[in-house]
């Protein structure tokens, strides 16, 4: 499965500085596996995971390769929604044009406005409790709509409409990039002041994304060094996305290439086989498993096999994140 994520923003909140940043991510990825048709306003980016260039060297020397597999992480959809304002409900602003876009995504994310930025015009924005609120009533009345329409079409079937307020939300609070050093007190900060849980809010600098989009990986550390901070704003977000949403991965290692796949907390072996091909649901044999850490430190399937490291597992097994995977299937 892929993780989908909605971006909603008033203007001038730094939502098109951070979707431009997740562009030029999304170029780098797709230069390099060209496997998807990509639509201006979505950007699908990979979901960074050092595990895999692990994987691929280890499978490199065990499988006596030349070169090293290519590495498949997986991936987050972004959609963004132009020009949402007050009122985009009713049809004012482009907003309302693309809110049948967001109602397909897993998540719905909340840009708001905390730079201080004197050149960048306020423009609709207040403060980022009213802003979050004025975002909040105008998908609450896309909402109302939704239902109404489609009571007037006399269907009584509510519980499968796709409404906003079914969707779990995270909020992106856009700061100076001096402030990122206090991430975490701004989180707590801004999830009492916006009333949501502090795992749904997540500290960015959208310039900071944009400066770092155009670099490469051992320069973006370094850049967050001297920043002070360990991690990308873009990989907390997508973080906080999969436990907000409750995904884990599992990843698989071969000669072909070295993946991580995306599912749900509680998937089974057998349902987990269905993310790799759907004809591996009803061909399932068993899953051969064994710990990231042990799949490591053995130098791979054979050795990890020779050390008892490897555990076969039916198809009722409950897949954990990060475990290493083979599947068996039949004919």
């Amino acid at each position: 499965m892929s993780l989908s994520v909605g971006i909603v923003g008033l203007p001038n909140v730094g939502k098109s500085t951070l979707f431009n940043a997740l562009l030029k991510r999304q170029q780098a990825y797709v230069a390099n596996f060209p496997f998807a048709t990509i639509e201006p306003n979505i950007g699908v980016v990979p979901v960074p995971d050092e595990r895999l260039a692990k994987l691929a060297e280890v499978t490199k020397k065990a499988e006596s390769m030349s070169s090293l597999p290519p590495g498949v992480p997986a991936t987050v959809e972004f959609v963004d929604i132009a020009g949402l304002i007050e009122g985009a409900s009713k049809g004012e602003g482009l907003g309302n044009k693309f809110l049948s876009h967001i109602r397909e995504t897993n998540a719905i994310c909340f840009v708001i406005r905390a730079f201080t930025d004197p050149e960048v015009i306020k423009q609709g924005v207040k403060d980022p409790k009213t802003d979050f609120e004025i975002l909040k009533l105008e998908l609450d009345l896309a909402d109302a709509e939704t239902i109404e329409n489609h009571k007037k079409k006399k269907d009584q079937d509510f519980e499968n409409l796709p409404l906003f307020s079914k969707k779990p939300r995270l909020i992106v609070v856009n700061v100076d990039e001096n402030d990122l050093t206090k991430s975490s007190e701004l989180e707590e900060k801004y999830s009492k002041e916006l009333g949501v849980e502090k795992d749904q809010v997540v500290i960015i600098s959208a310039k900071t994304e944009s400066d770092l989009s155009s670099l490469s990986d051992e320069d973006q550390k370094a850049y967050l060094k001297d920043l002070g901070v360990e991690k990308s704003g873009l990989e907390r977000l997508i973080q906080k996305a999969f436990k907000t949403l409750g995904l884990i991965t599992f990843l698989t290692a071969g000669e072909k290439e070295v993946r991580a796949w995306t599912i749900k907390e509680g998937t089974s072996a057998q349902e987990a086989a269905g993310v790799i091909h759907t004809d591996f649901i009803k061909k399932f044999i068993k899953a051969d498993v064994v710990s990231f850490d042990d799949f490591i430190s053995s130098g791979g399937w054979k050795n990890a096999r020779d050390l008892g490291k490897v555990r076969s597992e039916g198809r009722d097994y409950i897949m954990q994140e990060g475990e290493v995977v083979e599947f068996k299937i039949g004919a």
